[in-house]
């Protein structure tokens, strides 16, 4: 035994001769975890399985790193088939102890062996099967599943346990009963079956049964002593008494009559039987039938039923992909908008082109977009409106005398003015200059439009009076 604080080796003092530290209590601990060890030990070897896991269970709460306790709680566990269980011990003990520990070969003798392990769990996936089938108020059906399991697995004390429950709920006495043996054979004091038992023996009243027969034997042994008593024996009293030898006629009489009476036997005792163990193979066909059929019909309802449950899935993937419709689109966006914060940023950034990138994003992403986004953008959008305003008026009156000359264009002219009067509303100029631009490339209809704006929208401008005059000179143009 080694100290827990230093590790040293312990002595029969009460304190560690190395680190000094106080290990009575720790002795008596490792103690109780041992000798809970040992009543578990004599518990396996007398099949007590469900007293051994108590006691082991027991002993490594006392002492968790109890390697033979942890292994043989494994054993115990893989013996009433609970295999997951035993392969979690066996691997906690590993970790615990990696060299010089036997819990190696048990996991390895299951993990080298595929058909062990696709048996395992092909036994768990049934027996879940069959709790589903319980729980769905299939007893059939689970009654089958649990047969199977057993077929791989028939040391697996619940489901010898839960198929016995079904044949009580079903009061198939015998059956559960049968069932309940096996238990014991498996795990002699386990308080469950031992429960199950005594409702079943107490509905069969076997109890009753035994007492009845020891009766009969009492009944039939007085009997052959008062046939003693008398000086007769049953040889004797069956002895025919002073038969006379047939004759001839009276032996073919004997013959006849033994041949009629061989004839009514076969008729009304050999062909009953034989009709009745035809009919018998017919109903367990039948029921085998029936049973396939219960199958089939609860194997067709999981299909409806996974179907059902694929396509509302579908239908919640559909659902989902029709609200990423656009997305791209409003990636794009955002990834403009990102980039004229960065131009808006860069140490010689210009205006215009800041204004350019946010004039291509579409006004619905910025309408149904995020208030962060919405924010980003109206801030970008004051901090150069002023200053795109008066360098697009600039570039367009440049424009436009330039056009007056033969070398610039009235339209280039209109879109920096029409630029100018978007980030500066109050920019009458602009304005103006814009239908100066339409009437001097002889668009009437716009320019019209542009110096009704002028007035609209500045009445006390000194403007306003050569709008009219305007006005008035293209409208005659046009009529």
């Amino acid at each position: 035994m080694n100290c827990y604080n230093c590790g040293s080796r312990l002595t029969d003092n009460d304190f560690c001769t190395n680190c000094g530290a106080d290990v009575s209590v720790f002795k008596k601990t490792i103690r109780y975890s041992n000798m809970y060890y040992n009543f578990a030990l004599e518990k396996a070897q007398v099949r007590d399985l469900s007293g051994a896991v108590v006691c082991l269970r027991q002993s490594l709460k006392l002492n968790k790193n109890n390697i033979e306790a942890r292994n043989l709680l494994g054993l115990v566990y893989f013996e009433q088939g609970e295999t997951v269980s035993a392969l979690s011990e066996w691997v906690i003990s590993k970790n615990i102890q990696p060299k010089k520990n036997i819990a190696d070969d048990y996991i390895n003798a299951i993990q080298e062996n595929p058909a062990r392990l696709d048996t395992i769990n092909q036994t768990i996936k049934k027996f879940n099967q069959a709790l589903h089938y319980c729980h769905v108020n299939s007893q059939d059906l689970a009654i089958i599943q649990l047969k199977k399991v057993l077929s791989l697995n028939p040391k697996y004390l619940q489901a010898h346990q839960l198929l016995a429950l079904l044949y009580m709920e079903a009061e198939e006495w015998e059956k559960a009963r049968r069932e309940l043996v096996k238990c014991s054979a498996i795990d002699t004091n386990n308080t469950t079956t031992m429960r199950y038992m005594k409702e079943v023996n107490a509905v069969l009243n076997l109890d009753e049964v035994k007492e009845s027969g020891k009766k009969r034997k009492e009944k039939a042994r007085e009997e052959e002593e008062n046939h003693s008593v008398l000086g007769m024996s049953n040889d004797a009293m069956l002895k025919p008494i002073n038969m006379k030898e047939p004759t001839g006629f009276s032996t073919v009489i004997n013959i006849a009559v033994g041949v009629l009476i061989g004839l009514a036997i076969a008729w009304f005792l050999i062909l009953p039987a034989r009709i009745q163990n035809a009919n018998s193979v017919k109903q367990t066909e039948i029921d085998s039938y029936v049973t396939q059929l219960a199958e089939r019909n609860q194997e067709l309802k999981d299909l409806i039923e996974e179907k059902e449950d694929l396509q509302a899935k579908i239908n919640e993937l559909e659902f989902s992909l029709d609200g990423y419709d656009g997305t791209e689109e409003k990636i794009a966006a955002y990834e403009k908008l990102i980039y004229a914060c960065y131009l808006y940023t860069s140490p010689n950034y210009d205006e215009i082109a800041v204004a350019k990138v946010l004039n291509e994003i579409d006004q619905s992403y910025y309408e149904n977009g995020s208030e962060t986004y919405k924010a980003t953008y109206d801030g970008l959008l004051t901090l150069i409106s002023m200053s795109v305003a008066q360098k697009s008026f600039d570039a367009g009156m440049a424009e436009y005398n330039a056009a007056k000359n033969g070398s610039g264009s009235y339209e280039t002219a209109v879109a920096y003015f029409e630029q100018a009067f978007q980030y500066d509303p109050n920019n009458v100029e602009a304005l103006y200059y814009s239908g100066l631009s339409y009437r001097r490339n002889k668009d009437y209809e716009k320019g019209i439009e542009a110096f009704t704006k002028v007035i609209d929208l500045f009445p006390d401008s000194d403007r306003v009076g050569r709008a009219e005059d305007y006005i008035a000179e293209m409208q005659k143009k046009l009529s």
